[in-house]
């Protein structure tokens, strides 16, 4: 099995540089909002490189984990294949797992649609990219 690490690093910064854009200008406010956050909270209080270093870690290991599912296939998947399973792993597993959490825990729908869209989407670029590198 080879390890593409080009592409697992390009992937986990496209995850990071995702969160940022989803959870700062796109959805930043409207995010705080369903959370209850304040702007004195969120600024107040939390180790942010602790934060984005872990977070960056954990999209290296998604993205190690999405390079070991596509080469458990016997040819190469391609970036149609490539994005198909990103969906399925956005929509399929992650969206309908946050979902359920979020019914028990009686979170706002809002906050739902926020964080399980940014996984879709976060997990639909790794997937082109993979797609495309690969």
């Amino acid at each position: 099995m080879q390890i593409h690490w080009l592409a697992i690093l390009a992937a986990a910064a496209a995850g990071f540089a995702v969160g940022g854009i989803w959870y700062g200008p796109l959805f930043g406010k409207a995010w705080a909002k369903a959370r209850g956050l304040s702007d004195e909270q969120l600024k107040s209080g939390a180790n942010m490189g602790m934060i984005f270093g872990t977070t960056f870690v954990l999209n290296l290991v998604a993205a190690f984990a999405l390079d070991h599912l596509y080469n458990s296939y016997d040819a190469p998947v391609g970036l149609h294949h490539s994005l198909a399973i990103a969906a399925i792993i956005g929509i399929g597993f992650i969206a309908t797992s946050v979902g359920v959490n979020y019914l028990f825990s009686r979170l706002p729908r809002a906050l739902f649609l926020i964080d399980a869209g940014y996984w879709i989407v976060m997990y639909l670029v790794m997937g082109a990219i993979f797609g495309l590198m690969v």
